[in-house]
Parts: structure tokens; sequence; C-alpha cells
């Protein structure tokens, strides 16, 4: 089979090759999938730097979302089991991990409705418990993880205000359901965000962004605000004042959704059921800005870790299952 591996730690588009290798062998527990579509991710490109927090050995095929096929022909949304990642035309993964695939998306939105909606509806309504009538600001919003929270957020009936970088960014953020869309390149974002909101700020802050953007977010938190910090695309750490937190009287929380695999496994079963039920009837649908095929992956993971990219970018396999 085809598969792209990655042999030293680097950019992507420069460790990632394309080679011809035997088909991965289950584990106990695990089972063979022909891979239809991948989602493209950002830590697909910390992998391949060697900066993400888990570190298969070398080498590794990268890939962390797809939908694929079980050998009964059952169409699924899994996490490929590392170092047999998704970018192949065959992966591992654990056979107990296995969600449907929900029939109103086709694959390449299938493959990306897990990480970054899942993270979203975690982040959202478990760690924020956002309401309805409240307003949830998103960092990135055109992004992969930001367009999932701006589509949760308007399901939930909040009022969404998007941060973006750039006027193509800006528009697909609109497209994308943004009541009030905020182009940090043109716009002074906290002075934007103040006088949309009356000087109020924003209830919900959903950062995948850090560095200067959780500055901004201290400055835009509401009272009683809650702060969701879901990683740090920016590269840079922040360290947050916690006596600002305490004056305005408001929440910093941290979102690793991994962890509910683990620690509480049925949160993420009854997830899945919320999104497929949101997605059967149009409320959310994930932004596939681009497909492409299994040759092309090196350069798009290359593009997601770049930024330069709007939406999802997905790695099509199967290319007559669109819906």
């Amino acid at each position: 089979m085809q598969a792209w591996q990655v042999h030293e730690n680097g950019e992507p588009r420069e460790v990632m090759r394309l080679a011809e290798v035997e088909r991965p062998t289950p584990g106990d527990g695990q089972v063979l999938l022909r891979v239809r579509a991948a989602n493209i991710n950002f830590p697909d490109a910390l992998l391949c730097r060697g900066q993400y927090q888990v570190r298969p050995p070398l080498p590794f095929t990268p890939g962390v979302e797809i939908c694929a096929e079980t050998e009964d022909g059952r169409r699924v949304i899994a996490n490929p089991a590392l170092p047999y990642g998704g970018f192949a035309e065959y992966a591992v993964a654990d056979a107990s991990a296995l969600l449907p695939a929900p029939d109103s998306l086709d694959d390449a939105q299938a493959a990306a409705l897990h990480i970054g909606y899942q993270t979203g509806w975690f982040g959202l309504h478990r760690r924020a418990r956002l309401e309805a009538g409240e307003t949830l600001l998103v960092h990135a919003a055109a992004g992969g993880v930001g367009s999932a929270a701006v589509q949760l957020g308007k399901a939930a009936g909040a009022t969404v205000i998007g941060v973006v970088g750039g006027a193509e960014k800006a528009a697909a953020a609109r497209e994308l359901g943004c009541d009030v869309v905020v182009d940090r390149r043109a716009e002074d974002v906290v002075a934007a965000v103040k006088e949309a909101t009356g000087g109020r700020g924003a209830d919900v802050i959903y950062d995948p962004v850090g560095g200067e953007a959780y500055a901004q977010s201290a400055k835009l938190v509401a009272f009683e605000g809650r702060i969701v910090v879901v990683g740090f695309a920016s590269g840079t750490i922040p360290s947050p004042a916690l006596n600002h937190a305490l004056v305005k009287n408001y929440a910093i929380l941290g979102l690793h959704w991994g962890l509910y695999n683990t620690k509480n496994p049925e949160l993420v079963l009854h997830c899945h059921e919320r999104l497929t039920e949101l997605a059967a009837r149009g409320a959310i649908r994930p932004l596939v800005s681009e497909r492409v095929p299994l040759e092309g992956a090196a350069d798009a993971v290359q593009r997601v870790a770049d930024g330069v990219t709007t939406g999802r970018l997905a790695v099509v396999l199967d290319k007559g299952a669109a819906v």
C-alpha cells in the first residue's frame, strides 16, 4: 500500500515521504481500516516536527483523524493508532473507539467532524457552559478548530464574534454564520469587540491561538466570563496574570479533549450522538475548503502548519464517495 512516512523530524513538506509499504497488522483490540478520507489537523504538523505530546517511533505515518471502512463494510470515524496514521491507504485503530460516520456528511466532512467538533462541544458545553443569548468570541474563526466553534455556538443560540486574519478569512467567517467579524490585520481587535458589545465584552472566549490572542481575551472577557484555552497555534504559550482573573471575576478553563477518551469515554460517544443530530438537521457542517489526493498530503499539511488555509483540508482516497 501507499503511505506517507516521516523518518526524521522537521517541516512536513521536507520530511514526509510517500512510499510503498506493507499493510499494518492490527494488535490486540485493534482493527485494520481502509482509509476513505483523512482530515488534516495542526497536530499532524507538530508530529512531523517532533513537538506533539505524543511522539511515535520513527518512521511513522501522520494523520490523526479519518473516515474509513471496516472489513465488514461499515463506514466509521476513527483516530488511527500511531505509528499507523491516516495519510495512507490503510490505517489501524482501536476497535472500541470507532464511531459511526453520519450519513448526512460525505467522507471528507465526516473525517473533519471528530476532533475539532468534539473539542468545540466539550469546550463550549462541558467546560464553559455556554447558554443561549450569551456572546461567544472565537479566535481564528475561519480555521479548522475555530470554524467548528462558530457553528456550535450558533447552534447553541449564542451571538458569535469571529476574529480572523485577512479579507478571505473574514468572508469565510461570515459564511459560517458569525454575527460580527473582526479582521485583526485591519482593525484593533479590542476596540472593535468592545464597540460590538457595548463595552461589556464576551461571556465565553474560545482561544486555540494563545500569544497575543490570549492577551486580547483577558481585556475582552465579561464579568463572570469564561476563557477556554484550547491550544497555542501562534507558538506562544501565555502566562496568565491570576490577579487579573480575580479582579475581573472571570474563569480560565483548560481543555484537553483527548483525556476524555481515557477518563470518560462515554461522554465522547454522547458528544458524537449530539454532533450527528446537529449534522442531520444542517446546524453544523464541516467547512472543507479543499480536497486533495493522497499525493498532495505533504504540501497540504505544510499549508495548514503555515496558517494560510481556511476551514479544513482533507486528503480523499475514495473519490466516488461524496454524498
